[in-house]
């Protein structure tokens, strides 16, 4: 498990590493707030759409490769960071940062298939929530392990500390992950056609959602041509880079995607859109801010902790919906003027929902994806989560407009109100997921 939670932590922790680092970004290369907020954005696109490409070659090539190749480009990332030639050139940093931490969460939900199927073992429930309490843990000392390190070495050190974090990850791969069995691989040439249809649509996409203008309506049509490219394209193909058959003949799965896509979109919205509001609204500072939603996280990693022993996936999936969907509706009672433990008590409603999230959706996928495409359907899972993310970026832009208000933060609860009950219309209405948790159970019983 070392080496694979090792590896997976490497996103996460490079998404919060760099909030405390834009301001002195900013001021080192005199660049205003919307050029920073790239330093985000090019994570999040280059996570997005490469998560499912590197997904397939952990089905083709094998985890282990991956996990190193993956490693190998963290650290030359970080070395990038190092030379900072101007803030383009940090833009670039972060988007290979972005491919290279790709590697470790389709190659962890390989590597854990494979060896439970091997062995017989069943749903390793525990393993899951393990690699979900890893990276919900990361999320919260990411700013404060960021603003330890620019006290200490300067912003630089926010790059330059993935030599080593991925060098760690290096060693345990080499050491403790098995080496690939070419027999359990799939041999297929690589649908580069595909990867970079699916690439351009995912991208032109996310560019108009990112910023919703009506003089870039025309992306939309330009999205709708290139996906009918792909799907015409992937349909012909011998061996695809996305088998839509497979996706259109397994809707559990679609379905998987979707709650993992809306829970999220809620969980990103409150990270970022309450902690705004606390700042601009209630004049808190940003440490004070992060520091409420400690009891969110901490909630978090109590129930993925408690995800780890057997038990049904569908009451648990129903419980995050309601959870998201009650903290929700508990926003439109805040105010300027709230109790400050009533703001703790919302964010933690909050983070009972993110836990659940994570570790239930992760079961999930591991029993509705076929062995051989664990990979490339696990980078799609991620790719749902970081649509969520992307999206809700536009979602609190769109109800704060210029400043975080309270008149704001009500539009946003009402938002995110309507995305809960989707979301556990989604759940409670998805027949297969009760046969999907019976054969989880009869797994878990058996391992």
């Amino acid at each position: 498990m070392t080496p694979l939670v090792a590896s997976a932590v490497l996103n996460p922790i490079n998404s919060t590493l760099i909030a405390v680092a834009l301001v002195p970004i900013g001021h080192a290369f005199g660049a205003g707030a919307e050029q920073t907020a790239w330093l985000i954005t090019s994570l999040y696109l280059a996570t997005a759409v490469g998560q499912p490409v590197v997904g397939l070659f952990v089905d083709r090539f094998g985890a282990r490769k991956v996990l190193l190749t993956g490693a190998v480009i963290v650290m030359l990332a970080g070395i990038g960071g190092l030379l900072s030639f101007s803030l383009s050139w940090l833009i670039g940093v972060r988007v290979v940062l972005g491919i290279g931490t790709c590697a470790g969460f389709p190659a962890a939900m390989a590597v854990l298939r494979k060896r439970a199927d091997a062995a017989g073992q069943g749903v390793p429930s525990h393993v899951l929530s393990v690699l979900a309490m890893a990276s919900q843990t990361v999320m919260v000392i990411g700013p404060t392990l960021g603003g330890a390190l620019i006290a200490l070495f300067g912003w630089q050190s926010i790059f330059a500390v993935n030599i080593p974090l991925a060098a760690a990850a290096l060693l345990l791969a080499i050491f403790w992950v098995p080496k690939d069995d070419p027999r359990t691989l799939t041999k297929a040439r690589i649908d580069v056609p595909g990867i970079v249809l699916f690439s351009a649509t995912l991208l032109v996409v996310l560019l108009f959602v990112m910023e919703p203008r009506l003089s870039d309506l025309y992306l939309l049509g330009v999205a709708v041509v290139l996906a009918a490219v792909f799907t015409a394209t992937e349909l012909r193909a011998g061996k695809p880079f996305i088998d839509l058959k497979m996706l259109g003949g397994n809707r559990p799965l679609l379905r998987t995607y979707l709650r993992q896509a809306l829970a999220f979109l809620i969980v990103y919205s409150i990270m970022f859109g309450y902690v705004q509001w606390l700042e601009a609204a209630r004049g808190m500072s940003e440490s004070g801010a992060g520091a409420l939603l400690l009891p969110m996280s901490a909630v978090a990693v109590l129930a993925a902790a408690a995800c780890g022993k057997p038990g049904g996936i569908f009451p648990r999936l129903v419980i995050n919906s309601l959870a998201l969907l009650a903290g929700s509706a508990l926003l439109l009672f805040v105010g300027d003027g709230t109790w400050f433990l009533a703001l703790i008590g919302v964010a933690a409603v909050f983070g009972l929902g993110q836990g659940l999230t994570s570790v239930t959706n992760q079961t999930a996928l591991y029993g509705q994806a076929p062995a051989e495409q664990m990979g490339t359907a696990s980078g799609l899972f991620r790719t749902a989560q970081y649509l969520g993310a992307i999206g809700a970026s536009t979602l609190i832009a769109l109800c704060f407009g210029n400043q975080a208000t309270s008149t704001g933060l009500h539009h946003l609860a009402f938002a995110l109100a309507g995305i809960g009950v989707l979301l556990l219309a989604v759940t409670v209405f998805d027949r297969n997921l009760r046969r999907t948790r019976d054969s989880v159970e009869a797994a878990e019983d058996a391992g």
